[in-house]
């Protein structure tokens, strides 16, 4: 237990270290390892590398293989490392996003996805964007970009928390059944849009990069004020032109 006034014990960096060394070797073993086998080669009790197992599976870092064989990295591992990826963009994959930077008077940004995150890939460096991907990654049913890869999922759980659909208020839809019914417009449609849902006075018109196998890959974005969507619109041609130019250059 932590201490009351929060700070550390003399055991806890040691059980963080270990919990880590733990992890690590999942990693490298790869899906099946035993608890067994993870304690030999650290050293460690096997009654303390059961225990650090649990609660990394617990918190969804690792888990356990559906027939109790062995543990194998979890849900939250791919999170950590979409973070630490810094994403590029080909030279190539530029020039198709400055071609169309030159034909229109919005933002035009370009979003990688991950499984259940976005990433900001390539910012339109006159008309940079006025939300950061923290934010949209947290609120994704809130942006153009996100409802993008809301459309995607079967299990809208395990990528967008019940609490998260009350965060915001006003245009933004927090009602379960309407979110769900909105989603299912944007699958048929093929594009989102955003207005005024995370930012009063900003709107946004999205659509998907998908692989030739028809993977979600990518966002295309179009941003600006929320006082010329109706302009915005009049782009979307042209949007999903350049997202389908795209397609070869980031697939």
């Amino acid at each position: 237990m932590s201490p009351v006034d929060g700070t550390l014990s003399g055991r806890q960096p040691k059980a963080v270290i270990s919990a880590l060394r733990v992890l690590e070797e999942v990693a490298r073993a790869g899906p099946g390892v035993t608890a067994k086998d993870i304690a030999a080669h650290l050293s460690l009790p096997p009654a303390t590398t059961y225990r650090l197992l649990n609660l990394l599976a617990g918190e969804g870092y690792v888990v356990r293989l559906p027939d109790l064989s062995g543990f194998a990295l979890g849900r939250k591992i791919g999170v950590l490392v979409d973070a630490a990826v810094v994403p590029t963009v080909c030279t190539a994959a530029r020039t198709v996003l400055t071609e169309l930077r030159l034909t229109v008077r919005f933002g035009v940004h370009l979003y990688y996805y991950t499984d259940t995150a976005l990433r900001l890939a390539d910012a339109d460096p006159e008309y940079p964007p006025r939300t950061d991907e923290a934010v949209l990654t947290r609120h994704l049913h809130a942006s153009a970009v996100g409802k993008l890869l809301l459309a995607e999922k079967n299990d809208l759980d395990a990528v967008l928390p019940r609490w998260d659909l009350q965060a915001f208020t006003g245009r933004t839809i927090v009602v379960r059944s309407d979110l769900l019914r909105h989603l299912a417009e944007i699958r048929d449609r093929g594009f989102a849009t955003q207005l005024g849902e995370l930012r009063d006075d900003c709107a946004c018109l999205a659509v998907p990069v998908r692989s030739a196998a028809g993977t979600l890959v990518a966002g295309l974005v179009l941003s600006g004020s929320i006082d010329h969507q109706h302009l915005m619109t009049r782009h979307l041609e042209s949007l999903r032109e350049h997202a389908q130019q795209l397609v070869p250059l980031l697939t």
